[in-house]
């Protein structure tokens, strides 16, 4: 009977990203990877080489995962900042993930500047039209956006730091996610004309 390569490695990159979310880079153990996935360690190496390659297609399928999900829109930034919002309530996981890759190796891939950069444009272009106040940098102001969608579940004592207040309250949810929303509508809500 032939292997299923496919499988075993979705199998492989899910059990990485629970290893990985859970300890880190340098705290995940290929051992308990494999053991999770039900594979042969040596797999982990075949498919991916070693387990700083394997962490990095971990968060490449990660960011992926979410770029598909929560589609990146100029003209709707509130809408944006809540779908993000509600991406990473369903996935707590994600923010240790990527608190995990920032401790362990800050800065940015290629494939996130590039991401970055086409989302500052399409903010430059949508303040240049008058939809979102032009008074403020366009980085600034989307580093913001994404700061607020975030906040909640990267917050000391927030969800995603698995602690005992961490279960997520639908009401309470709710609440937290129309904050974001409306924070970020203030944010970028264009200056009156002066009557």
């Amino acid at each position: 009977m032939a292997r299923d390569s496919s499988a075993t490695k979705a199998r492989l990159l899910d059990a990485a990203f629970s290893e990985f979310a859970a300890y880190g880079i340098a705290g995940a153990r290929v051992d308990r990877i494999a053991e999770s996935a039900q594979a042969n360690k040596r797999l982990i190496y075949v498919y991916y080489g070693n387990k700083e390659q394997l962490f990095d297609a971990v968060l490449q399928r990660a960011l992926e995962t979410g770029s598909e999900s929560v589609p990146f829109d100029a003209d709707d930034l509130p809408g944006y900042a809540g779908a993000i919002f509600d991406h990473l309530a369903e996935r707590p996981e994600l923010m240790r993930l990527v608190q995990w890759k920032q401790l362990e190796r800050p800065g940015t891939t290629d494939a996130e500047a590039e991401s970055y950069r086409g989302k500052i444009a399409a903010v430059t272009q949508a303040q240049r039209a008058g939809r979102i106040d032009p008074e403020l940098d366009p980085e600034d102001l989307l580093t913001l956006v994404l700061g607020l969608a975030q906040a909640w579940t990267g917050a000391v004592g927030g969800a995603a730091a698995g602690g005992p207040d961490a279960a997520w309250d639908p009401a309470r949810l709710a609440r937290h996610r129309e904050t974001v929303v409306e924070s970020v509508r203030r944010l970028i809500r264009p200056p009156r004309a002066a009557d």
